[in-house]
């Protein structure tokens, strides 16, 4: 299919994601447009917006979906986001207070959904399955990248490796050799704890590196909890755990094993709405 002549003015939203207050969480671009237009102009908005993610939404004619969903980092498509999921969901039931909720066609990640919970929203995301490593193999250099101390137990999946810490201010003191770290791609390094001796008073606590994705520290990652609901909910006995994105900003996620699904519930905050003018 030929990409579309999109131009003109389009709906421009800047929501935080996974936080309660405005200026917390993740920030996300979500912008609707009618028809695809070439992926090197989607590609130069992600740059334009510099956020973690861009998320585009053109609406699903095809019956599969309410919309089709791709998200931009500043250098590549990625092929899932969390928080700007969550966040397109908020601009879509913002709009439309009678709507329970609204899903998305992706082209890599399956239709994902986005639905009110009381005040909040749930996302259900798949579950990203990791094994654990009984060595480090092609990761052996990657853990002193992140600093110390020595993690307790790595987990491995596709594009996602998980360091278990024995406690919180280990996952606090990391200092990655970012540079370093890009000869990984864009896989995600997330470095995670119990979080009993973390102030937040979550069960888990994370933080999460993807410099290969042009993001040294990511704000608030739902994929990265697709990844760690099945290890947490193993180690902690039960399907259900509160979590804390511990990175500059924080953010906040309540964490439910559902099957071969994972239902991330968070807040969303809307602090610009507009209009992009498109080349």
């Amino acid at each position: 299919m030929n990409p579309a002549k999109v131009s003109g003015k389009v709906p421009y939203f800047h929501v935080d994601a996974f936080t309660a207050r405005a200026l917390g969480g993740n920030q996300a671009a979500v912008m609707m447009l009618e028809a695809w237009p070439d992926d090197a102009l989607l590609q130069a908005i992600g740059a334009e917006n510099m956020f973690a993610e861009t998320a585009f939404l053109v609406p699903d004619h095809t019956g599969q979906s309410d919309f089709e969903l791709r998200w931009f980092t500043p250098e590549v498509e990625v092929v899932m986001c969390g928080h700007a999921t969550l966040a397109s969901g908020h601009v879509v039931l913002e709009q439309d207070p009678m709507r329970g909720r609204v899903t998305f066609a992706t082209r890599k990640a399956g239709v994902l959904e986005v639905a009110r919970d009381g005040d909040r929203y749930v996302l259900s995301l798949p579950v990203v399955p990791t094994a654990r490593l009984s060595s480090l193999g092609s990761l052996d250099a990657a853990g002193p990248l992140l600093g110390q101390p020595v993690p307790d137990e790595v987990w491995q999946g596709d594009g996602y490796n998980v360091f278990v810490y024995p406690r919180a201010e280990d996952v606090l003191a990391l200092s990655p050799d970012f540079k370093a770290l890009l000869v990984y791609g864009d896989a995600q390094f997330i470095a995670t704890a119990l979080g009993a001796d973390h102030a937040s008073g979550a069960d888990v606590v994370s933080r999460v590196f993807v410099p290969g994705g042009g993001i040294d520290e990511d704000a608030a990652t739902g994929s990265a909890h697709a990844a760690l609901a099945p290890i947490w909910a193993q180690k902690l006995g039960r399907h259900a755990f509160s979590a804390h994105q511990a990175s500059a900003r924080g953010a906040e996620f309540a964490c439910r094993l559902d099957g071969d699904r994972v239902l991330l519930g968070g807040d969303c905050v809307t602090v610009v709405e507009g209009l992009f003018r498109l080349p």
